[in-house]
């Protein structure tokens, strides 16, 4: 088994998005159900306590009815750069299966932002498993909205 903090074990999508990394940061804060997840599924956010060690409950709603709850916690939140998060827990410090570590970041690029979206895996098979899903193309339709949204479009 290599390292946990191998980079091997990331999966990762990144945009340039032409806006201030301030409209950036709002628009992932105050937006996060219109962006996070791919449509034509949406997300609820049931609870988000935007701290470290606060409280994450996500619900995403499929097109047929589906519902799947993300539930974990904040591990870092650093306004105008980056919120990590992981469902190794649940509300306080509970352990839960972990899958994966999130880590959606954001930094000036020159005219604009760049927007890196990172899913940190503690296994080979979790990695595999998050690729099969889709990860490519669901974290990348998520990274899409965002910027179409921070540019100052509609979905």
């Amino acid at each position: 088994m290599t390292d946990a903090s191998d980079p091997a074990r990331e999966l990762s999508v990144a945009r340039h998005i032409a806006a201030p990394v301030e409209d950036v940061w709002r628009t992932m804060i105050d937006r996060f159900e219109a962006w996070f997840c791919p449509r034509p599924w949406r997300a609820e956010a049931r609870d988000i306590d935007w701290r470290p060690g606060g409280r994450s409950l996500v619900v995403m709603h499929g097109p047929d009815g589906e519902e799947m709850p993300n539930e974990g916690v904040i591990l870092d939140y650093q306004p105008n750069r980056r919120f990590v998060f992981t469902d190794a827990f649940k509300g306080d410090w509970h352990p839960s299966g972990p899958f994966i570590v999130g880590v959606f970041e954001i930094a000036p690029a020159g005219d604009g932002t760049r927007f890196t979206a990172t899913a940190r895996h503690w296994t080979d098979e979790a990695l595999e498993q998050h690729r099969a899903m889709g990860f490519e193309q669901g974290w990348g339709a998520m990274a899409d909205q965002l910027k179409t949204l921070a540019e100052g479009g509609t979905l």
